[in-house]
């Protein structure tokens, strides 16, 4: 027992990785603070509209659409530690503007829209420099145990943030729950500021010249990473709009007040969260059968949940759920960045953060459509079924294809000999 929880906690005997999860920590229980303050709000500010909920979430994803894979290329340039440290405090300074305005009792739609449309800018550049930048935290071996960790402890501030936002906004309204978001970001500033440079694993001198391109042929090259990325292209799309779903299903279906709605959060946070934990054994790179094994339970269980019939059943339901979307991020996650060489890490999980979350505009106009339609049942429907779809095309392409080992990455454009 003793030598599981020690392989468990590894990583978290590094210090620069105990900085940084802490700070993490505490930031992320504010974003999902505010992400249930946001909802809450636009239902208030437009009579419970699944469309508005959608436009907001679609400005929020769509910069991941533009952005990332130039961001990416960023990440493998610049700095990855006082990158972050400059983007989180962007991000505080966006969440304290909003929170203003509806403390002055200001605040418009259009205000929410230009919020979410900033935040997802700055995320375009943040989400794929922060999962580069935790291989360099821990190194290459301990890898998958810190990006497990990572998942659980963002999973513990998804079950302990909107929890904690259901009742702030019972008692002191949307307002306060910003502030303590926009507070939040410096919990990570501070982290990243009090490490150590020096023990950071960098593999070398970064280069001068980084082209996107290049993450793209790779992984255009490679059947073990393109089949993977494929499969969460389409449940990134599909099947991961539970920002979208859940306040409309709370509201419209079990017509729940905030804390119930917290409670169905929640109830996603912890299956999550005990995924994270199971995960965080993992050592070495993940077979392809495990990501579409995942994807399958995942899928099944969310379109179990649109089906429930009372607000407990979709708890139970959705804890379930919860539980596979974090198996199938974490095997997928370790099976595309544990496929790629150091130099071309930033770009590919730039690429893996483009699938994931940059065609979430497009899932979140469909579902929230879709809800308004036929109701808020039907979008998680459609994603569980999407989800299971997918998976087992995915797994007739790799059972169809040609077996062996992948080739070679190429080397980085930056490192070959160029003629100036």
């Amino acid at each position: 027992m003793k030598r599981i929880l020690a392989g468990t906690y590894q990583s978290l005997t590094i210090r620069n990785f105990r900085l940084f999860a802490a700070g993490q920590l505490v930031s992320v229980a504010g974003t999902w603070m505010m992400v249930v303050a946001q909802d809450w709000l636009v239902l208030a500010l437009t009579g419970d509209s699944g469309t508005a909920l959608g436009v907001v979430t679609a400005l929020q994803f769509a910069p991941l659409l533009l952005l990332t894979l130039y961001a990416g290329g960023l990440a493998d340039r610049h700095d990855k530690r006082r990158l972050l440290m400059a983007v989180n405090l962007v991000s505080a300074a966006l969440a304290l503007s909003l929170a203003l305005l509806v403390l002055a009792g200001r605040v418009e739609l259009w205000h929410v829209f230009l919020f979410a449309l900033g935040l997802g800018t700055v995320n375009a550049v943040e989400v794929p420099t922060r999962m580069a930048f935790v291989s360099e935290l821990v190194g290459a071996e301990l890898l998958p145990n810190a990006s497990a960790l990572s998942a659980a402890y963002f999973n513990c501030a998804r079950v302990v943030g909107p929890a904690l936002a259901g009742l702030m906004i019972s008692w002191s309204g949307t307002a306060a729950v910003m502030l303590v978001n926009a507070a939040s970001y410096l919990a990570t500033v501070g982290g990243l500021r009090m490490m150590r440079p020096g023990e950071l694993h960098r593999s070398g001198r970064r280069p001068d010249r980084v082209r996107v391109m290049d993450g793209i042929r790779l992984v255009m090259s490679r059947r073990d990473l393109l089949l993977p990325m494929v499969l969460v292209a389409v449940i990134g799309m599909l099947g991961f709009n539970f920002q979208l779903i859940l306040p409309l299903l709370a509201k419209t279906v079990f017509h729940a007040d905030a804390a119930e709605f917290g409670l169905l959060t929640t109830a996603l946070a912890a299956g999550s969260l005990v995924a994270a934990f199971a995960t965080t054994l993992r050592r070495g790179r993940p077979p392809l059968g495990l990501v579409v094994a995942a994807a399958l339970g995942f899928g099944i269980m969310q379109a179990l949940a649109g089906l429930a019939p009372t607000h407990a059943v979709a708890v139970v339901l959705l804890f379930g759920t919860g539980f596979g979307s974090v198996c199938f991020a974490q095997a997928a996650n370790h099976r595309i960045q544990l496929g790629a060489a150091p130099a071309y890490r930033g770009r590919i999980m730039a690429l893996y953060t483009l699938v994931f979350q940059g065609t979430t505009p497009f899932g979140a106009l469909l579902v929230g459509w879709l809800s308004d339609l036929l109701g808020a049942r039907s979008g998680l429907v459609l994603g569980g079924t999407a989800s299971v779809v997918a998976a087992l095309v995915v797994l007739a392409l790799h059972l169809g294809g040609t077996t062996g080992a992948p080739p070679p990455s190429p080397r980085p454009a930056a490192f070959r000999s160029v003629r100036r």
